[in-house]
């Protein structure tokens, strides 16, 4: 390992993130594992304010970074100096995220393989009370003039990473870090370490072919990389049957990460991959269906259809396996405390099972009042449903900076998704229409939306 470049990067910033905030100061330095070979800083002109606090903490002011170079002006020197070097920061999620977002904004992808002293230096220097960069400069007795200036912080990191480098057992370690935790012995023969670094760190579908091409495994994840790295980190029999047949790999990005969820789960039903093991169902024939029996009240029932009958029942979910219906049906009951004969889960007349346990609270022999009844009811059906009630579109991040994702809801289902530039974007349905690839809908598709609009995830919703 003595033999790799390690650049040390380290950052000021107008703040703590990367797709909202800016950096104004920038410092690398060149280490061979034994000494530093070259270094590198200026202060950067954010095209924006930089807070009080800031300053305060930095002592770099507004007048001070008016006249620096902007990013897009150091960012050939910046790709040049850790060009087949290991990008190295103190707490490397920090610093890469805003050097990656300063090169998306200009269109190019900023990719290395990176290292984090916070996390190399718990495990070199154990018991210590804490592993931020200012403690283990006290507790090492490393010496520094300014402490959060980018270049004094970067060689406080280099001389950390020094120290780390020179004692017993840790090549192997740093080696470890830097292939991201993939065992070489559990990678298949014809992938390697440098392939799986290649692929992007960024959101969407990824597919393992074998040697024929044909697709054997479907995944989605929101950074691509980190994701497969997994699959060959550790012994499993998923892995095995991965190392056995994957030859190849491809992927497509979403920037959505709904987006990549509903491809995931079409691409898995299209391609049946072999090794794959969920969402591969396409037959839904179980549903349930609501009606209002004679007394008023909202009754729920599992049923089996064709094409033919759907039309009789008011459905609200599908199911692949009757097992599955009921199950899900029998939850909700015992959550809302309905009736277990007017979900039709027990046959027969009078006071049903439930009641005499003092779980249901009398609907089935007219002790609870049908509107009362009627109000958990629906908060049941709303859980249980898996049709939307509203058309609407959903506008999500697209792959770049300049691009919205957009997935269409309409009479109840899901339609598709597609991808639209932000500046041509005037939120009229027809134009977003244009936009929409079409895919076909189930039930898996609708509670994936669900879920995801559940989550509140900044989205807009566009209702039609």
């Amino acid at each position: 390992m003595k033999q790799k470049r390690y650049a040390i990067v380290d950052l000021e910033t107008t703040g703590g993130r990367a797709s909202r905030d800016k950096i104004i100061e920038i410092a690398i330095v060149l280490h061979d594992g034994m000494q530093i070979i070259d270094t590198y800083s200026t202060l950067i002109n954010p095209e924006c304010y930089v807070p009080y606090g800031i300053t305060q903490l930095t002592g770099i002011s507004q007048d001070m970074v008016q006249g620096a170079p902007r990013f897009y002006e150091v960012a050939r020197k910046v790709v040049e100096m850790t060009e087949d070097a290991i990008f190295v920061a103190h707490n490397v999620r920090f610093d890469y995220s805003f050097l990656r977002e300063e090169f998306a904004r200009l269109g190019y992808t900023f990719s290395r393989k990176n290292l984090c002293t916070v996390r190399l230096s718990r495990k070199a220097f154990p018991g210590f009370p804490s592993y931020s960069l200012g403690n283990l400069i006290r507790s090492l007795n490393i010496k520094v003039n300014n402490r959060h200036r980018a270049l004094d912080d970067a060689l406080a990191t280099a001389e950390i990473l020094r120290r780390i480098l020179n004692r017993e057992d840790n090549e192997q370690r740093v080696k470890e870090m830097v292939n991201l935790g993939i065992k070489e012995a559990l990678l298949p023969k014809n992938l390697t370490v440098e392939l799986i670094h290649n692929l992007p760190e960024e959101c969407g579908v990824y597919y393992f072919h074998n040697q024929k091409g044909d697709v054997v495994y479907v995944g989605k994840s929101i950074n691509i990389k980190k994701r497969v790295a997994e699959h060959f980190a550790n012994k499993s029999e998923k892995g095995s049957k991965l190392q056995q047949h994957v030859h190849d790999i491809s992927f497509e990005l979403t920037g959505s990460e709904l987006v990549a969820l509903l491809l995931e789960s079409h691409e898995i039903k299209r391609l049946s991959p072999a090794i794959n093991r969920a969402q591969r169902v396409r037959r839904f024939p179980y549903i349930i269906h609501t009606f209002e029996d004679e007394s008023g009240y909202l009754c729920f029932e599992v049923a089996q259809v064709d094409a033919k009958s759907r039309k009789k029942y008011n459905i609200i979910s599908e199911y692949p396996k009757l097992s599955h219906a009921k199950s899900h049906l029998n939850r909700v009951m015992e959550q809302f405390e309905l009736c277990s004969r007017l979900c039709s889960l027990h046959p027969g007349k009078g006071a049903c099972f439930h009641y005499h346990i003092k779980q249901c609270h009398g609907a089935c022999v007219g002790a609870e009042p049908a509107k009362e009844y009627n109000e958990r009811a629906g908060e049941a059906r709303d859980i249980l449903s898996t049709v939307f009630d509203k058309d609407f579109f959903i506008l999500d991040q697209g792959r770049s900076q300049e691009e919205m994702a957009v997935v269409l809801v309409e009479q109840g289902s899901y339609r598709g998704f597609g991808y639209i530039e932000r500046e041509e974007m005037n939120g009229h349905p027809d134009y977003l229409r244009d936009a929409i690839r079409p895919f076909q809908s189930n039930p898996e598709t609708t509670r994936i939306i669900q879920r995801y609009l559940s989550k509140q995830n900044g989205v807009k919703v566009i209702p039609l």
